[in-house]
Order: structure tokens, then sequence, then C-alpha cells
């Protein structure tokens, strides 16, 4: 297939910024149409990109004749629905994380996607270590740190926003079990150490109620500050601490500890540094051009969709993988007790 028409769903930052004016940018795909959530809202993007046509429900998206490919830009809520209409009406998918809102609808996905294997489905990936998962990679392939023993995550800097908004992240019924950047930090530990066996969570929930956009108290049902501990199928303990109330936090970081080195992922410089037994300190840790990863999702959409490579970033099968750890964390944290991965 040479020719690409996309039907864009959900024109937020992420998809302005990236997937729209990227997809423009590869010979041989244009964007056919797009919706947002006002009509108002959706002709703004036409016309900042030039996108011929604007549609009055995402559903015409995936029934127009002229698109063979649709791209899900809408918070999670609409995922799981859009994305089996769309492989049901033979169009590949790429779809904006966080994957779903839960696990259930994570497996609809993946079901789907499976029963149409000669369609391309993607989620679009964590971003956060890109230009390093393949230096890491080598590194713990190498024997850089010997045995992989413990991870540890420390992501936070900001003091409580206690009279903001409810944002979309905060509500429950548009994001479902996503808690802040656990999944797609997850996400970025599949990548490095693989998946989880078993996890244990608490988590907090600050400020329980905030307005809407329309002025409407409504109750907030997702933690602000939350703790996993992580049982690693590599051997590996993990301890994950995401958290939107650590002000002053500077320690964004994300640490693999071994039987002979430790390497540090520094999230706010995008760097990294490690040490070997018998050093001091930790020391740069150069990434080799050739190991050195960016953003290519658009790319890597259309290349698959043309039978020029395989998706990587991010498969449905991973997504999978994010969304059964995060319910995971949601259910510890209901019940007090550690539970059993995968679901």
């Amino acid at each position: 297939m040479n020719k690409i028409s996309v039907g864009v769903i959900g024109a937020g930052g992420n998809t302005r910024n990236h997937h729209i004016p990227k997809l423009q940018a590869i010979n041989g795909v244009e964007i056919t149409g797009v919706v947002n959530r006002s009509q108002e809202s959706s002709q703004a993007v036409a016309d900042e990109f030039g996108i011929p046509k604007i549609y009055d429900d995402w559903t015409q998206a995936i029934d127009d004749p002229d698109t063979n490919a649709i791209v899900i830009g809408t918070w999670p809520y609409l995922h799981c629905r859009a994305t089996l209409a769309a492989l049901e009406s033979g169009k590949h998918v790429m779809c904006e994380a966080r994957m779903a809102r839960d696990a259930s609808e994570a497996w609809q996905m993946r079901d789907a996607s499976q029963m149409n294997p000669d369609l391309i489905a993607q989620i679009v990936p964590s971003p956060f270590s890109l230009n390093v998962d393949r230096t890491i990679q080598k590194l713990i392939a190498d024997g850089y740190l010997g045995d992989i023993l413990a991870y540890e995550l420390r992501v936070g800097g900001s003091f409580s926003d206690q009279g903001g908004e409810l944002h979309w992240r905060q509500n429950f019924d548009l994001s479902g079990y996503n808690i802040m950047a656990l999944g797609i930090w997850y996400e970025a530990a599949l990548r490095w150490i693989g998946e989880a066996k078993s996890v244990t969570a608490a988590g907090k929930v600050y400020t329980t109620m905030r307005k809407d956009p329309d002025g409407i108290m409504r109750s907030c049902r997702i933690p602000e500050h939350v703790d996993v501990l992580a049982d690693m199928a590599c051997g590996a303990q993990a301890h994950f601490q995401i958290s939107s109330v650590a002000g002053l936090c500077h320690d964004n970081a994300a640490y693999l500890f071994g039987s002979e080195g430790t390497i540090r992922y520094d999230a706010s410089s995008s760097s990294l540094s490690g040490g070997k037994r018998g050093d001091t300190e930790l020391s740069p840790i150069d990434i080799p051009p050739e190991l050195f990863g960016g953003w290519r999702v658009e790319e890597e959409f259309v290349s698959a969709i043309r039978g020029q490579e395989a998706i990587t970033h991010t498969t449905f099968e991973d997504g999978v993988k994010y969304m059964e750890f995060t319910e995971a964390v949601a259910r510890s944290m209901q019940t007090g007790e550690a539970v059993a991965l995968p679901l």
C-alpha cells in the first residue's frame, strides 16, 4: 500500500505536535479528516494543518471510505471503542497512550488486533527513555550490572495543586486505572528488565474534590502519590514512586542496581551515568551514536503498513502488560494485598 489516508480522532497536544505534522511529512501519506471535541476545535485543527474535511462524530472518521488508517488521539475512555470499530472496519490503528482504562479493555483491543493480523495496531510509546533504551539494553547484555538485584524509580518535583481544576488524568471516568505516569514508566522498565510477577502498592488522594471545566465539583479517585513494590521476573525487586505532591524532589531518576554495577538514568536531563564495584561515585556514560534512539512513531507506523518493518514501539502485547500492571496496582491499593501478574 503506497497511499495512506488517515482519519484523526482527537487532536490534543501530542497529536498536533507530533502525529499530524509528522504523518503529513511522509511521502504518500495524507490526513483526510479530523474530529475533535467540538466542531469549532475540529475546524481550527483542520485550518491549521490544511486538512480537507472535519467529522461531526468519531465514527464518521472510521466509516469514511477515504480513510484506511485511524489515529486515536483522545483520552483513554474512547481508546477501546474506537480501536475495535476501526479494526472491524479493516483500518490500521495508531492509538495514543495510555492504551485503555483497564486491563479488560486492553485485552479486547489485543484480541481484536490478533484477529486482524493483516492490520497494523500500534500504541504510542512512552517517550521518556527512547534515547537511552538500546544503550541500557546493551550494557545489561554485556554484563555491566552483573546480576540485576534492584530497580528504583522516583519521579516527582511539584507541590500539591490543591486548588487546581480537575484534569482528565484525575478523572476516573476518562482515565480509568491509569495513575499519573506510572504505566508509561513501567513500559520503560519492560524494555530494560522485563515484567513484574507481583505487586504490592499504596497510594493516596490528597485533594478529594475538584471543579471540572464546567465548575461542578467532582470526586477524585486517582492517587496523587503512589508507591509500588514489585517482584520482577528477572529476579530483581523494584520500587516505583510516582508523585505529584513531592515538592522540590530533584532526583527524578531510575536506578538499576546489580551485583557488579549501577546504572542511573536521569529523567530530567535524559542522561546516563554508572559505576562498577570499586568505584566511589557514578560517572557519565556516553550514548554511542549507533545506539541513540528517538521519536519515530509515525515513521514506524507508516513503514509497518507498507510492510517495511514491524511495530516495536509499542505493540498491543506490551500495552496489555502495562495495563495489567496498573490495574494490579489499583487492586493492591484497594485490598492491601499482593496481586500476581499476569492477571
